[in-house]
């Protein structure tokens, strides 16, 4: 039996349809004041830059604002966390996304640390993290908690299954890692210093592929009937995963490109709107 697609540009879809919805009830309770999501990117590096146009534009399909730094890419940390603590400071901003990666020169976790917590929508600093993993409100990193939507849409069931998360970094595996063991998985992290890597993926009940490169995980590794989701996406449409090898035996997966990808947007927008509301609607 064909394996189920879990379609992440369409659950974007229907999510983007409620935002708009809810952004309209803030307008009504603001007198016409929108979200608003401020993004920084740092430098002229192509792949950075589309994802910044492709967020933005996101923000106007539900009626939002968005407002658009663009820095030297020669910036000192100490100008960007001054450029941040501007964004912090002024109360029409409900969101901040630091587009990742930023120039060597710059040290990456003290600017994205310097984001005040309740405009936090893209889930980067280290305080946010730890109150995920303690089960308190933050806003999740964006691609995991967009990847546990997905799996919450198609009804997938992870308490008590073994899932195997491929990647470390601390805005997608970590993170990834920790929701789905606050979801009562049991949870084996794996990464590029892991020795025998197939025997751990071959137990997986659900493997995320998050080490960003491409193909590594071999589809003869995965076994029949599990739950593949494939974060990675490099030039020619493949991701970390070999998904040609087991759509007819896996259980359901996503499909590269139109799983993930949308998802992180459309996480990044809800997270926005959900900050708005709390700052207007106090609720």
């Amino acid at each position: 039996m064909a394996a189920i697609i879990l379609d992440g540009k369409a659950l974007a879809t229907k999510v983007e349809q409620q935002l708009s919805k809810r952004v309209e009830t803030i307008k009504q309770h603001t007198n016409g004041t929108t979200p608003i999501l401020a993004t920084i990117l740092v430098g002229d590096d192509p792949a950075s830059a589309t994802y910044v146009k492709m967020k933005g534009n996101a923000c106007k399909r539900v009626g939002m604002e968005s407002i658009r730094l663009v820095l030297d890419k020669d910036i000192t940390t100490e100008q960007l966390i001054a450029e941040i603590q501007q964004l912090n400071d002024n109360p029409n901003v409900h969101g901040i996304l630091l587009q990742h990666p930023v120039p060597e020169q710059i040290d990456e976790r003290l600017c994205f640390d310097a984001i005040a917590l309740n405009k936090d929508v893209d889930g980067v600093t280290s305080l946010g993290f730890g109150k995920m993993v303690m089960q308190e409100f933050a806003y999740g990193s964006a691609t995991p908690a967009g990847i546990m939507s997905i799996l919450k849409e198609y009804n997938i069931d992870i308490s008590g299954k073994h899932a195997v998360v491929v990647g470390r970094s601390a805005i997608l595996g970590k993170p990834m890692a920790m929701m789905l063991l606050n979801e009562n998985a049991t949870v084996t992290i794996c990464h590029s210093r892991t020795q025998d890597l197939p025997s751990f993926i071959k137990q997986a009940d659900i493997i995320v592929g998050a080490v960003g490169q491409p193909e590594l995980i071999k589809g003869e590794w995965i076994k029949d009937g599990a739950v593949v989701i494939d974060a990675g996406y490099h030039p020619g449409g493949i991701g970390d995963i070999e998904l040609s090898a087991i759509k007819q035996s896996c259980y359901a997966y996503t499909p590269v490109p139109g799983g993930v990808g949308p998802m992180t947007i459309a996480t990044l927008m809800t997270q926005t709107v959900t900050a708005a509301e709390k700052h207007y609607l106090e609720y």
